[in-house]
């Protein structure tokens, strides 16, 4: 069983060394042996940090790398469009290659790998300074309450399979559910879990883009379940998702006043790789699908962007790229930064300093954005 390695201050001050420059600096992680400037100047040497994504990965019988067998057979079903082969899995773990047959395990409305509790409202979601749930915001269209649903419940589905591969990641344990391909609940059962005191549903995980279907039959089951009372469609994301479902998801946001939050790793290829394991691909595209379309709904924000403030590599330069970004196609959207904790192999890099979430926020609003926010402000350290 894999366990999540064990750490202490004391290797947050052990100097490391890029594998590339030799540069040494507390702030450079063993899991990916490369600096981000290094990272930055040839996205190619994000391949040194592929040996650690592929040795976790295979503790859980996962494909070490997004599979691109020129005669497997292509999933289609996220931004990573896999090429399977016989016998072989997609990265996601959720699909397979049996005999020449693509076998979903997971991800169908019949069958979806997750986990789901009730979560009280207010929650602490990245959004919640301006989720109608918490706040209000887009009373009484989309809220049930002038101010935060007190005495309502969010539906919060965890889905046990993701596209990425982030060696800092939170829910690492995801990967036991996938790996086991269960629990699972259909996407009927699941909307018989929205009572009347639910007022909305956020799927997050892992990430729901590989098991995209199965969420988007429950969300439309548990709409037609609640008769026109208000209930918000959200979700929490990657962004590596199918362009076609992704739309058919933001939809169900627009609709409900949900939100869709999509987390933006880096913005430099090189860092953006060694960090999650799969490349860039057409995530920022992806990003400006759902942003554009939340000119439609200008009570409440359709779209919002985080992004995990990782000492020594999602730096104050990435963020202002993406900020840059985000600001070209509405200065208004909410951007939220985040403070890293040493987890899963990511042990070795100390938690985001005071300065480096000051300096990223700074650098953010420089670039036009209006609305931007440190979230976890509790997790961060007066060094480094």
């Amino acid at each position: 069983m894999w366990r999540l390695l064990s750490y202490s201050p004391g290797v947050w001050t052990s100097k490391k060394e890029c594998k590339v420059c030799g540069k040494q600096s507390v702030t450079i992680s063993e899991s990916v042996g490369v600096c981000a400037d290094c990272l930055r100047e040839d996205r190619r040497l994000a391949s040194l940090a592929l040996e650690t994504h592929r040795k976790t990965r295979e503790k859980f019988g996962l494909p070490g790398e997004p599979p691109r067998d020129p005669k497997g057979l292509r999933c289609g079903l996220c931004g990573l469009d896999c090429r399977i082969p016989e016998g072989g899995k997609g990265y996601c773990g959720m699909v397979e290659n049996r005999k020449g047959r693509l076998v979903r395990l997971g991800g169908t409305p019949e069958r979806g790998v997750l986990e789901w509790y009730y979560d009280p409202l207010p929650t602490n979601c990245v959004a919640e300074w301006f989720c109608p749930g918490c706040t209000g915001l887009g009373y009484p269209k989309y809220a049930v309450s002038r101010t935060a649903e007190h005495g309502y419940k969010n539906l919060a589905v965890f889905y046990g399979a993701c596209n990425l591969d982030c060696l800092f990641c939170q829910n690492w344990h995801y990967r036991g559910l996938a790996a086991r391909a269960k629990p699972t609940l259909s996407a009927r059962d699941l909307a018989s879990k929205v009572t009347e005191r639910v007022t909305c549903i956020c799927f997050f995980g892992g990430d729901p883009g590989p098991q995209a279907p199965h969420a988007i039959a429950t969300s439309r089951e548990a709409i037609k379940r609640a008769r026109g009372r208000i209930l918000r469609i959200c979700w929490e994301t990657n962004g590596q998702w199918n362009p076609n479902l992704l739309r058919v998801a933001a939809k169900l946001s627009l609709d409900t006043g949900g939100i869709v939050k999509f987390d933006l790793k880096a913005w430099s290829p090189g860092i953006y790789e060694a960090l999650t394991g799969v490349p860039l691909g057409r995530l920022y595209e992806n990003a400006r699908l759902v942003a554009e379309m939340a000119a439609e709904r200008p009570e409440v924000p359709l779209f919002t962007a985080s992004t995990l403030l990782v000492p020594g590599y999602v730096d104050e330069e990435e963020v202002r790229m993406i900020a840059r970004f985000l600001a070209s196609i509405d200065p208004d959207i909410p951007y939220t930064l985040l403070a890293f904790h040493p987890d899963y192999v990511m042990y070795d890099l100390p938690p985001t300093s005071r300065r480096h979430a000051e300096e990223a926020l700074r650098a953010a609003k420089e670039e036009g954005l209006t609305r931007v926010s440190i979230g976890n402000v509790w997790l961060l350290s007066n060094y480094y």
